[in-house]
């Protein structure tokens, strides 16, 4: 059986992954006197979408956080992301509402997250939920986090290279956020 480049390359990302998190796992990380609790994080987010006829999308969310550990935290985040369609007047906005779970990785400021959830279509008539997953990878301090994710939406419509509408939209996009503790 042949197994493609694209597979081989997650199996590797996974494996270093996975090593990587064991040997950091090997250091004194005291949590005893962590002090558990929710923080809050709003933030922008911009992007690019692959399929046509999009050309970006651009959204604002606030992401409520829970902190299990120093390093293990889950995640609820909402709002509201537009994406654009040049010259016409049919954008595609909707309110994206995702639960998560993010794990720092290095130093306490690298962390990697998924997240998964439905993505309410709300503009132009057009009525349909998707199914979304966004992968994450991010650098965060005390009040700032930074990512770089990759969004899909399952059901929402695109058009193919033959000019037929198929459906699921990818994006990758960045977010830029401002936290605190509650």
């Amino acid at each position: 059986m042949k197994i493609t480049t694209t597979f081989k390359m997650l199996l590797i990302l996974a494996i270093s992954f996975f090593s990587a998190n064991t040997i950091l796992a090997q250091e004194n990380t005291d949590t005893k006197n962590y002090d558990q609790g929710f923080k809050l994080g709003i933030g922008i987010n911009a992007g690019y979408i692959f399929q046509d006829p999009y050309d970006f999308a651009l959204g604002a969310d606030a992401r409520l956080q829970y902190d299990l550990s120093k390093r293990y935290s889950v995640t609820l985040t909402t709002g509201f992301s537009n994406l654009f369609v040049s010259g016409q007047d049919n954008d595609l906005g909707f309110i994206p509402v995702k639960a998560g779970f993010k794990a720092f990785v290095w130093n306490d400021q690298f962390y990697v997250m998924g997240e998964a959830g439905a993505a309410f279509a709300v503009t132009n008539d057009y009525d349909k939920t998707s199914f979304l997953i966004a992968p994450s990878i991010g650098y965060a301090t005390k009040h700032i986090d930074i990512s770089l994710r990759y969004e899909h939406y399952s059901d929402f419509p695109m058009l193919n290279d033959n000019g037929t509408v198929g459906q699921g939209v990818g994006q990758l996009g960045i977010r830029v956020a401002y936290g605190f503790k509650l």
